[in-house]
């Protein structure tokens, strides 16, 4: 049986759009007793969810339009803030996967020194980084967007196609 995440919705918030679809949060996803990266990368990979960077995540808030985004807490631990300014505070620590559906805003509040976060996407997508109110192209490309049939850490029969249906 796949592993059942968190939801978490979040409605437009000043300037971030967020999305109707709920972030996903996986608690403990992945094994921590070896190498966390690799283990993540390989989950992403074999779930059609190619990864794309090893690195924190930024300190400020912004969001994407044009895709989906994973995230997976590979080394130490975080406190995110999801949705915008003064929005939901989560805290996040090795083995945990976020899936933020576009629109989506998100920034790190503080961390250890030792976080490490790797990102996926669904494949042939470009990421971008907005910062400012969106515009009404930008709305509707979100708002457009597919969603993957598969989930980043529960495969094909993952609980991500149901829940963002």
């Amino acid at each position: 049986m796949p592993p059942q995440p968190q939801t978490l919705i979040l409605d437009a918030n000043a300037w971030v759009p967020n999305s109707p679809r709920p972030v996903l949060i996986y608690r403990d996803a992945i094994d921590t007793r070896g190498d966390t990266a690799a283990a993540a990368e390989a989950m992403f990979a074999a779930n059609g969810w190619p990864p794309q960077w090893r690195a924190g995540i930024f300190d400020y808030h912004h969001y994407h339009t044009t895709t989906h985004e994973a995230l997976a807490v590979v080394r130490g631990s975080g406190k995110l803030i999801l949705g915008g300014p003064d929005a939901a505070e989560v805290t996040v620590q090795a083995g945990d996967v976020l899936v933020l559906p576009a629109g989506t805003g998100h920034c790190c509040k503080s961390s250890s020194d030792d976080f490490l976060v790797v990102g996926a996407y669904p494949p042939h997508v470009e990421w971008d980084n907005r910062r400012e109110a969106p515009t009404q192209e930008m709305l509707a490309r979100i708002a457009t967007l597919p969603f993957p049939k598969s989930d980043p850490v529960g495969g094909p029969g993952g609980p991500l196609p149901a829940l963002w249906a």
